[in-house]
């Protein structure tokens, strides 16, 4: 979330770069301002109450020491009203740091220069495009209709064992599923970043910590009577790893990746779009996260986006980078970068990547913070990317690949496969 400060000292240019968002801050930041000067009275008066509490104390074992009891009582009555004003201080207080954080949970991150306005996905700028769509011959196939040619997705049997968009991969299917886990897994730690495994489960502080909760609740799977989330992405129990951690300059950066299922509820996701691997409930994805001093969180975003088109070219599957503007920019990012690769027989760009910097905005919820040159305690910057979301990539493969005879594994895969063709 934002700090209070910072919207202080910002206050004008916050407001005017949060209409690229199409967010309507200056009232709410009236909210935050008004709290925090009552919390920051309210705090004043609480050392006050308690200082001047502690010094009659001490006064008061003065004189019951030289005798003077009578005096000791008198102040004693003094003490015990102050005690009742600390606790409703205290009170007021909680309440006031409560209600502050709660509106401050509502604020979006703060959108970079470079960011383009814009109310939806339409108004995304195409900032990089490589690869040739390739022509297939007549009678392509969209990829649901090629996995059940081939017996390597069926759909109908994860419906009857789950519900919809809890496909089960078969034989090659699931074997190219767990080449690409493997391959992506390689490159990234080929690349510098540690691998982890981390739970698929976590609970409510670690979805605050990334930002999750409270802006998509509705999209998380709940588990009521233990009160946790399955996770939507590694990002989550990655990044927490590092949730109230107090870091040295020379550790960072910090990079780590990790591979995990992912689980989301994508209500409300109807029509011909969400057809096949296009939109899944349940999906394997690669993360890479990194933490960063702030000086080079822009370069090390740079270089992210560096790394996945590396692997995009190995695959050599077409593709494109999309710059996100304000209205299609996630709640807790300043800036993304998602990656498309071109579904042939479905004629229409798939997502495959999100790669996004957060600069403070999770490491303030987390209170991740790191100890600079100075000693001075400073937020850290906090950076994640998809590399890659297995679902559509594989749906690109499959699309882009298939010939009159089969489908081509791209040569890369080859290796990690042990076939070259299905």
């Amino acid at each position: 979330m934002l700090h209070v400060t910072d919207i202080r000292d910002h206050k004008e240019a916050y407001i005017q770069a949060l209409t690229k968002r199409n967010f309507e801050a200056s009232a709410i930041f009236d909210q935050v301002l008004e709290l925090d000067e009552k919390r920051r009275s309210t705090q004043a008066s609480l050392d006050n109450t308690l200082a001047e509490s502690n010094k009659l104390s001490k006064e008061i074992g003065m004189l019951f020491k030289n005798g003077e009891a009578q005096k000791a009582n008198l102040l004693k009555e003094r003490t015990g009203k102050l005690k009742e004003d600390s606790k409703n201080l205290q009170e007021v207080l909680s309440a006031t740091v409560e209600e502050l954080e709660q509106l401050l949970y509502t604020i979006p991150n703060i959108p970079q220069d470079s960011v383009p306005a814009g109310k939806s996905d339409e108004d995304n700028e195409e900032v990089f495009r490589k690869g040739d769509v390739p022509v297939l011959a007549e009678g392509s196939l969209p990829h649901w209709e090629l996995a059940k040619k081939y017996d390597i997705i069926d759909f109908e049997l994860g419906t009857k064992v789950t519900g919809a968009g809890f496909p089960v991969y078969k034989g090659k299917g699931a074997r190219l599923q767990r080449a690409l886990i493997n391959y992506f897994l390689d490159k990234n730690t080929a690349a510098g970043y540690n691998e982890v495994q981390v739970p698929h489960l976590v609970n409510e502080a670690s979805g605050f910590g990334t930002g999750q909760l409270p802006d998509k609740e509705g999209q998380m799977y709940h588990i009521g009577i233990d009160d946790l989330y399955l996770i939507p992405t590694a990002e989550v129990p990655v990044t927490n790893m590092f949730r109230d951690s107090l870091l040295e300059e020379k550790d960072l950066p910090i990079t780590c990746t990790g591979y995990t299922p992912c689980f989301r509820r994508e209500a409300g996701s109807y029509g011909a779009h969400v057809r096949g691997l296009n939109r899944l409930h349940q999906f394997d994805k690669v993360e890479i996260v990194r933490i960063e001093k702030a000086e080079d969180s822009d370069a090390a975003l740079d270089g992210m986006v560096e790394h996945v088109k590396m692997i995009l070219d190995e695959l050599k599957l077409p593709y494109r980078i999309l710059r996100l503007c304000g209205g299609d920019l996630g709640f807790t990012s300043t800036l993304t970068y998602d990656f498309e690769v071109f579904s042939t027989a479905q004629d229409r760009w798939l997502e495959i990547s999100s790669v996004s910097n957060f600069k403070t905005f999770q490491a303030n919820r987390l209170k991740l913070r790191y100890r600079d040159a100075e000693g001075n305690k400073q937020l850290a910057h906090t950076l994640n990317g998809s590399s890659l979301a297995l679902p559509r990539v594989l749906a690109g493969i499959l699309e882009n690949y298939q010939t009159e005879d089969g489908i081509n594994i791209p040569e890369v895969l080859i290796p990690y496969c042990g076939f070259d063709k299905i």
